[in-house]
């Protein structure tokens, strides 16, 4: 039984009128504790992938399975408590409250989780330690460079201790030496946290460096 298992997914899109094909017959197996990078052209549908794995968009058609578990036959409520509890996501935008210092960003999730609070903190403290950024706790977004939030952004995905990460475009924005530092703590987190993840990319050489490599292509997910 794979970790996470898609079986003939397809997910369309009408443009104007017209149905635009952005995933077509796709069926993949992830195994627990993979990094997986997964590349393609600009519009390919990586994004759309995502999505899907990451529940936040349902496929026409095809199921997939996480820890043998049909996801999509679950209700709303039972899909919103699965992803909150199981998925973290990373985009390409950070997505930081502005009016909130990095701590504070990083314990949020478990903070409108009600959890306990003093316990959030301490999570999220040792999180952005790990991040290289306990000197920056205190400061606002505003304060911080594109790196710096991003590797919030990194933690806050992080402090519910997802079994999953989907991570879109988290260099995107950056220039390739802080890029290659976003990627080298996903490769950290997922060789010593155990955290499985994939990882969305248009740098060809970082996602070489990902053990697992895919590549989406006219709507087919192939080995990279």
């Amino acid at each position: 039984m794979a970790f996470v298992e898609l079986r003939n997914v397809f997910k369309s899109y009408f443009l104007h009128g017209k149905r635009i094909d952005v995933l077509r017959d796709v069926s993949l197996d992830v195994e627990e504790g993979e990094l997986v990078s997964l590349v393609g052209a600009s519009g390919a549908g990586k994004s759309t992938f995502l999505h899907v794995v990451g529940t936040l968009d349902a496929p026409a058609a095809g199921h997939m399975t996480f820890r043998g578990r049909s996801v999509f036959d679950m209700n709303d409520a039972e899909l919103a408590e699965f992803r909150n509890r199981t998925i973290g996501f990373v985009f390409q935008s950070h997505f930081l409250l502005p009016e909130f210092t990095a701590l504070e960003n990083v314990a949020m999730p478990a903070l409108v989780r009600r959890e306990d609070r003093a316990q959030a903190f301490r999570d999220a403290r040792a999180l952005l330690e790990r991040m290289g950024l306990a000197h920056r706790a205190d400061h606002r977004p505003g304060e911080l460079s594109g790196g710096e939030s991003q590797r919030v952004a990194l933690a806050r995905a992080l402090v519910l201790r997802p079994a999953l990460l989907l991570a879109d475009e988290p260099t995107g924005n950056l220039d390739p030496a802080t890029g290659e530092g976003i990627h080298q703590l996903l490769r950290e987190v997922n060789r010593e946290l155990g955290v499985t993840a994939i990882v969305v990319t248009h740098n060809e050489s970082l996602a070489r460096s990902m053990p697992r490599r895919l590549r989406l292509e006219a709507g087919h997910v192939f080995p990279a």
